[in-house]
């Protein structure tokens, strides 16, 4: 069933597509946001924002985005909810649809985010969220104090899981591939410094380990230059292998980088080579992937929107 045509359909509802919501709102656009299955994005799952101008004492990450969500509904943004499963950018008015609607827009804003990337090793499902197993050292790691917890990965994400966790936990072991960190050479140094951290080099973890009543015990891990396996006792497994951005419903409409994030036009952080349809937030950025930069990008599709609108 198609509706009435939009002024400017946001999709998603992170900092950058609530920001969007924000100045559209503002500028008497109307906005309606399609929100998916994680309102308000990443950071509701983030126990405590510090690095978010204005907030010198903090802010909850999911009272940041009940905020946001209140600040944009004061100026007129609609919410529905919903997974967009294609998209016909070829002529305008843009078509959207999921699997039992389709909309109309004059503008797209695509605000889509990331998803933490897995590794897709036995046990780890079964003990993700609650059980052992996170992506998420800010919002569970004060649930491993006092234990031993081990950290997957090699890049800063994970350097800085490791240092967070630091704060609670008796030790923390950081299980990379390589024989060296890919992060920065300032998170690798404080992370190879710190008393707390013990990195365990090329070495790929191939299992998690649960106990009798089905939580988190340890890790089999093997020596990729060995071949010798073995296991690691911890209560905590903490992933941090990087993030997928949510872009495959776009990816024949839009330019994609080969890790499938979004390529805005030359010249641009926000515009595509679509007229009308701008990109914000983590599915376009892969360097920064902070909520202040997603809130920024959010701001500057908003106003290249309503710009371009003006023209038409």
């Amino acid at each position: 069933m198609s509706s009435a045509i939009e002024n400017v359909i946001i999709i998603g509802t992170g900092c950058s597509g609530l920001t969007a919501a924000i100045y559209t709102g503002r500028a008497n656009l109307e906005p309606l946001i399609i929100e998916g299955s994680l309102p308000g994005g990443q950071l509701t799952q983030t126990s405590e924002v510090e690095n978010f101008p204005g907030f010198p004492e903090g802010i909850d990450g999911f009272m940041l985005m009940d905020n946001l969500r209140k600040q944009a509904t004061k100026f007129g943004t609609r919410f529905e909810q919903g997974l967009i499963e294609s998209v016909d950018f070829s002529q305008s008015p843009y078509t959207l649809k999921t699997a039992s609607k389709e909309y109309k827009a004059k503008s797209v804003i695509i605000s889509t985010g990331a998803s933490p990337r897995l590794l897709g090793i036995p046990g780890e499902k079964e003990m993700f969220g609650g059980k052992g197993v996170t992506t998420c050292a800010t919002c569970d790691g004060a649930f491993y104090r006092n234990m031993d917890v081990t950290v997957i990965g090699g890049g800063d994400s994970a350097c800085e899981e490791a240092l967070f966790l630091t704060r609670f936990c008796s030790k923390v072991t950081l299980i990379h591939r390589r024989d060296t960190l890919r992060a920065s050479k300032i998170m690798a140094d404080r992370t190879l410094e710190h008393e707390k951290i013990e990195v365990l080099w090329d070495t790929a973890t191939e299992e998690v380990l649960a106990d009798e009543e089905g939580f988190a015990r340890g890790v089999k891990i093997k020596n990729l230059k060995t071949g010798e396996s073995s296991e690691l006792p911890c209560k905590g497994v903490f992933v941090a292998i990087g993030h997928i951005p949510n872009t495959a419903p776009f990816a024949e409409a839009l330019e994609t980088d080969e890790n499938g994030y979004f390529i805005p036009k030359s010249g641009s952080a926000v515009q595509t080579s679509v007229p009308g349809v701008y990109v914000a937030g983590d599915c376009a950025d892969h360097v920064y992937r902070q909520a202040i930069t997603a809130a920024g990008l959010g701001c500057q599709s908003a106003i290249e929107a309503e710009r371009w609108l003006a023209e038409q």
